[in-house]
């Protein structure tokens, strides 16, 4: 009796799933899920600090909500275990320190170099991301593992591309007219997108099959959605910024990125959910 009690404890073991509850990964899914929040803020700041300095005035009420939230998520960052790590907090340090002083001077520069400046300190946030993803993996099940990267690596940098196309737009709608250097961008945005859309539409399927058990039956129709919603958006682009009589309205456009941005956080969230409900273990 005892050896087929040994023998089935070793299987166990062997098992993708932890026997016990694993506080590691559910730390590291804690402390992402407030860089996700950081990343969001940031990229709305970014986008209507744009607009804002292109000429739309109505962009500069909604700028000091999404400061606001900037700021919160990096007080739920410090207040997190993972924050006592030293190379988390080093970088995380370093991080909120330059976002803090970005979002003091953003309305005295140029349109471009305010957009250029976030996007550095947004890639910032994204490489601290992947950092802890990184530093948590070795406690991580197959599936979180998976999980994980699909985030960090193409859910997280794909709201980016979006976020881009939305601020970088709807500034260029704002003000009315673009310059073949625009187009260049948005064009070089646009093929950023659908590519790394394609490569996160058949991950993330992959994802769910692996963790079926811990989503939603919808869940899979949210991400064909997004799918839909990107095609949409990018043809939209394609097409209305490059008319020689360009006529957009600056907040449609920047609510339409918004609602892509929001149903990609919607499957990310359900996925870091997965994640904290995979740390349990069995028993």
């Amino acid at each position: 009796m005892r050896i087929f009690l040994f023998i089935f404890v070793f299987v166990l073991t062997l098992q993708a799933k932890p026997i016990f509850s694993n506080a590691e990964q559910a730390d590291s899914a804690q402390y992402i899920d407030a860089i996700k929040n950081l990343v969001v803020a940031t990229q709305k700041t970014r986008g209507l600090t744009n607009s804002y300095l292109n000429g739309n005035l109505i962009a500069l009420m909604l700028v000091q909500d999404a400061k606001g939230d900037m700021k919160k998520s990096i007080g739920t960052m410090e207040s997190l275990k993972l924050a006592s790590d030293p190379v988390i907090n080093q970088r995380a340090s370093d991080v909120s320190n330059k976002l803090i002083e970005l979002n003091r001077k953003a309305f005295k520069l140029k349109p471009e170099e305010s957009f250029e400046r976030y996007t550095q300190e947004i890639e910032q946030v994204l490489m601290l991301a992947q950092t802890v993803g990184k530093r948590g993996a070795e406690h991580m099940s197959p599936f979180a593992k998976e999980a994980s990267f699909t985030m960090m690596k193409q859910m997280l940098p794909l709201t980016e591309y979006v976020g881009q196309l939305r601020g970088y737009g709807s500034g260029v709608a704002a003000k009315g007219t673009i310059t073949q250097e625009q187009k260049a961008k948005l064009s070089t945005i646009i093929a950023d997108i659908v590519a790394l859309n394609k490569i996160f539409q058949s991950s993330m399927k992959n994802v769910i099959v692996s963790g079926k058990k811990y989503y939603t039956q919808d869940t899979e129709a949210k991400v064909t959605k997004i799918n839909s919603l990107v095609e949409t958006y990018t043809e939209f682009a394609k097409k209305e910024f490059f008319k020689e009589n360009m006529s957009i309205k600056p907040d449609d456009y920047f609510s339409n990125g918004t609602e892509i941005i929001t149903q990609i956080i919607g499957v990310y969230d359900a996925t870091n959910k997965a994640i904290l409900e995979d740390s349990k273990g069995w028993l």
